[in-house]
């Protein structure tokens, strides 16, 4: 018997396990067709704010040994914009990432997509290079506290909170979530680094510090999901460092239901989905798994 790929993140169905992650290559319906075409379980969007963000001058992305290095600075057309661009989309399962200070700057946004198909907003409280929104916001508890339940006040689709590794404890960020009533978790987002360049002796982005992506990461975040799920009984999305089927089984392993696949896309393009759909249901069949859920946590017995 064919093992079954699709899988649920609590409210949320997919066809698939592996999405796109927020960030990469997400403002063009164009393409979230094709990716979706390609394998891709749902198309998470960049993060959008309330108003059109320029983002930070070049240099804003570097490569480093097996990773990227980025600080873009959010930089998107709006949320306004962004919701008129996808008004047509019937098909394709988009998961709009919203970005901001305040619960009114949701709120705004929310209202936005409101007849617009959204399979789920996520919330990015943990963009590590931006003031006063991501991570600066997913430290405060009690400002978590009021953006989720702002957000899924009025919210029609299931919510989603992406949490990283800030300042404080990034546990604390997910249960302040968790309590006021967020439907799932993605962990992590980029890890704050920098790179300097040895010969001009400065710091190589334009805003020196930005975010680490990649295989460097995987282990971080693989750690995080096992805390997490072991901790809270809430479903998760694995994001940070997933480019082989290995990979995605092993976030399944500690506790993910789903990964999210970002920096892989460029060295392995669109077929990146296909093949670790592949890969994860030929290791099903070996291991004779019929769904996805039966293999999710497992490491967590031992």
């Amino acid at each position: 018997m064919t093992p079954d790929i699709s899988t649920s993140v609590g409210p949320i169905s997919l066809e698939r396990p592996a999405m796109l992650a927020s960030g990469i290559l997400g403002i063009s319906l164009d393409v979230f067709a094709r990716l979706y075409k390609e394998g891709a379980g749902a198309l998470v969007t960049k993060s959008l704010s309330k108003e059109p963000w320029e983002g930070y001058p070049n240099p804003t992305v570097v490569g480093v040994k097996s990773g990227f290095l980025n600080a873009v600075g959010l930089s998107n057309p709006g949320a306004s914009y962004f919701a008129k661009m996808i008004s047509s989309n019937r098909d394709v399962p988009i998961i709009v990432s919203l970005v901001g200070s305040v619960p009114e700057d949701f709120a705004f946004m929310i209202n936005q997509f409101e007849n617009v198909m959204v399979v789920a907003y996520e919330l990015n409280l943990s963009c590590p290079h931006v003031e006063k929104v991501g991570l600066e916001v997913g430290d405060d508890p009690d400002l978590v506290t009021q953006i989720v339940k702002e957000v899924k006040s009025k919210s029609k689709a299931p919510v989603i909170a992406k949490v990283g590794l800030g300042s404080s404890d990034y546990l604390e960020t997910v249960r302040a979530s968790c309590e006021a009533g967020i439907d799932a978790i993605t962990a992590i987002n980029t890890v704050r680094a920098m790179a300097i360049d040895v010969e001009t002796t400065r710091p190589i982005l334009s805003h020196k510090i930005g975010g680490l992506s990649g295989t460097p990461i995987k282990p971080i975040a693989v750690r995080c999901v096992y805390e997490i799920s072991s901790k809270f009984d809430i479903p998760v999305i694995g994001c940070g460092g997933v480019s082989s089927w290995e990979d995605a089984v092993e976030f399944m392993l500690a506790g993910a239901s789903a990964i999210q696949i970002g920096s892989a896309l460029a060295e392995r393009w669109t077929g990146v989905f296909g093949d670790i759909n592949r890969g994860i249901s030929g290791y099903m069949e070996r291991k004779n798994f019929q769904r996805i859920g039966d293999m999710v946590g497992i490491a967590k017995k031992f």
